[in-house]
C-alpha cells in the first residue's frame, strides 16, 4: 500500500481521529518512508478535503459538522443518482452480472451475521461500496466517477453501518435490488429515483446518530 492509502485508511477507520494533528516527520517515522511520499500523500488528502493545514506546521484531520454531512450527502445523491441513471442506459450484460454478483455477496454477508464483530461490519460496508462502484462503472463516465470517489469517504469515516439494525440492513438489500432491476430494465428515471432515495435514507441515518459516542451495531 502507498503512504497515501495507509494514511487515508487510518482516517477512515478512526486511527487518526477528526481533529488529530499530523506532521510529515511523524508520519514518515510511523510508516518507515521518506518525507517525499508523505508530502505527496498530504497534498492528495488535502485536495480530497480529508485534512486541512494547521497553522504554519503540519495538518489536522478535518472535522465534519452536521451541515457538512448534510451537504455532502446531498451532493452524493445528485451525483450517484445521475450515474445510476446513466448506468441504466449504458450498461452491458457483463456489467449486469457483476452488479448481481456484488449484491449477492453483500446479501450473503448480511444474512450470515451472528454476533457480528466490527470486522464483520467493515466487511459488509466494503461489499456495499463494491456494489455501488459496479453501478457507477456501468455509467462509463470517468468524470462523474472521480467526483463520486471524493464524496463517498464521509459515510466511511462515520462508519454508518455500525448503527444499522438487522432490519435496516435487509432494507438496504431491497433498495439495491430495486436499483438493479431498474438498470436491467433500462428505466433510467426509476433507477435515478431509487438511488436518490437510498442515499437520502443513509444521510438521515447518519444525522440521527452523529451525536452517539459508542459505535456499535444493534442486532
Amino acid at each position: 500500500m502507498t503512504a497515501y492509502q495507509i494514511i487515508k485508511d487510518a482516517i477512515i477507520t478512526g486511527k487518526y481521529q477528526q481533529g488529530k494533528r499530523l506532521t510529515e516527520e511523524e508520519l514518515a517515522e510511523q510508516l518507515h518512508v521518506s518525507r517525499t511520499p508523505i508530502r505527496e500523500a498530504i497534498k492528495q488528502l488535502e485536495s480530497e478535503g480529508l485534512i486541512i493545514p494547521f497553522r504554519k506546521r503540519g495538518v489536522i484531520v478535518r472535522e465534519f459538522t452536521e451541515t457538512d454531512i448534510r451537504q455532502i450527502y446531498n451532493l452524493r445523491a445528485l451525483l450517484e443518482s445521475y450515474a445510476t441513471g446513466e448506468a441504466a442506459i449504458q450498461r452491458n450484460e457483463e456489467e449486469i452480472f457483476q452488479m448481481e454478483q456484488g449484491n449477492h455477496d453483500y446479501e450473503q454477508a448480511i444474512r450470515l451475521l451472528n454476533n457480528p464483530t466490527l470486522g464483520d461490519i467493515e466487511s459488509i460496508q466494503q461489499k456495499n461500496q463494491s456494489f455501488h462502484s459496479k453501478v457507477f462503472a456501468a455509467a462509463h463516465n470517468e468524470h462523474v466517477m472521480n467526483h463520486i470517489e471524493r464524496v463517498v469517504v464521509v459515510p466511511l469515516i462515520f462508519r454508518a453501518f455500525y448503527w444499522y439494525s438487522e432490519k435496516q440492513l435487509i432494507q438496504s438489500i431491497e433498495a439495491h435490488k430495486t436499483i438493479l432491476q431498474a438498470i436491467k430494465d433500462r428505466e433510467s428515471d426509476r433507477a435515478k429515483a431509487a438511488m436518490n432515495e437510498h442515499i437520502y435514507l443513509g444521510r438521515d441515518h447518519v444525522l440521527k446518530h452523529i451525536g452517539e459516542k459508542k459505535l456499535t451495531a444493534k442486532f
